[in-house]
């Protein structure tokens, strides 16, 4: 079975989050917290702890307060069933894994959501790494409009690449991991 379509099954398995995908099914379009748990018959904490899950794997959106189902992602599942799982291709030199983690948390080029699993993170971050050319130096606030254009915490995303080796920084300038910072800035 795909990666994909297990996962879909492991979500739907417990009875919470498929209680709380059926409130969203049978509403009438996006939905608060409260009013799913309304629906789905669970406390609001319940509830809410099944949102999360299902938004963090993709599988519903969250647009401030409200949330909607990703229909599409079933069909996803379902057409990952007749693909055979093929290893990286070496063109690509990216895994099954990356994409659909990719696919969760960038859509239309932005990102959705900062990954709260250091794995997947990575995985973000490494995407981020090719908004910098190596061996060009960018000044802070260049990093800052780049990582902008792709999400509001543009601070937080700016640490990580650096905490997690993808940037290096010196004297306000950033460079991308192994090129190297041979011009001077100044």
């Amino acid at each position: 079975m795909s990666s994909e379509a297990s996962t879909l099954l492991g979500l739907l398995a417990d009875d919470d989050r498929l209680r709380t995908v059926a409130a969203l099914v049978l509403g009438s379009g996006p939905a608060t917290a409260s009013e799913v748990a309304a629906a789905a018959g669970l406390d609001l904490r319940r509830a809410a702890k099944a949102l999360t899950r299902l938004a963090g794997a993709g599988l519903v959106d969250q647009d401030g307060d409200s949330y909607v189902l990703r229909p599409e992602r079933f069909r996803e599942a379902l057409e990952s069933l007749d693909r055979p799982h093929e290893p990286d291709s070496p063109q690509s030199g990216r895994g099954p894994d990356v994409d659909r983690i990719l696919r969760i948390f960038v859509r239309d080029g932005r990102l959705v959501q900062i990954p709260a699993v250091r794995s997947k993170r990575m995985v973000v971050l490494d995407w981020l790494a090719n908004l910098f050319e190596p061996g060009q130096a960018y000044p802070e606030n260049e990093v800052n409009e780049r990582l902008a254009a792709v999400h509001a915490d543009y601070a937080a995303l700016r640490r990580y690449l650096v905490d997690d080796g993808f940037l290096h920084r010196r004297d306000g300038f950033y460079w991308r991991a192994g090129g190297t910072f041979e011009v001077d800035p100044f």
